[in-house]
């Protein structure tokens, strides 16, 4: 599967921004899907991953209560719904796939073979 994430830009503090990971190829709902990021200076870290088949999410503790994900299998994307924007919140957002990925993995980056090329985030304060 090819994964291409856009819908990244620039955004002032508290405001809201909506990434999106569209596939190509088959049986889309067979992946799970996870958005990872890397900011400036330290290392990737996981952010939110939606699961194959019925789609059960996962979150970073960080970005409970203020990020979303959701799939549209219909579409082949997932979508990061981010909310209430920080200036920590500036990265580069990754979105990775893996085929019937164990829940166990789903933050972790070395099981996710797929990986689109980011998309730029940055918040202004």
């Amino acid at each position: 599967v090819q994964l291409q994430a856009f819908g990244g830009g620039l955004v002032q503090t508290g405001g809201s921004l909506t990434l999106s990971c569209a596939a190509s190829g088959r049986a889309f709902n067979h992946y799970t899907v996870a958005w990872f990021r890397q900011a400036p200076g330290k290392e990737r870290e996981f952010a939110a991953a939606s699961s194959y088949g019925v789609g059960t999410t996962y979150y970073a503790e960080s970005m409970k209560g203020r990020f979303i994900i959701s799939r549209d299998n219909t579409k082949n994307t997932v979508y990061l719904q981010m909310n209430n924007l920080q200036p920590e919140d500036t990265a580069v957002y990754y979105c990775a796939a893996a085929s019937l990925l164990n829940h166990n993995y789903v933050d972790t980056e070395r099981y996710h073979n797929f990986w689109g090329q980011g998309t730029q985030v940055t918040v202004s304060s």
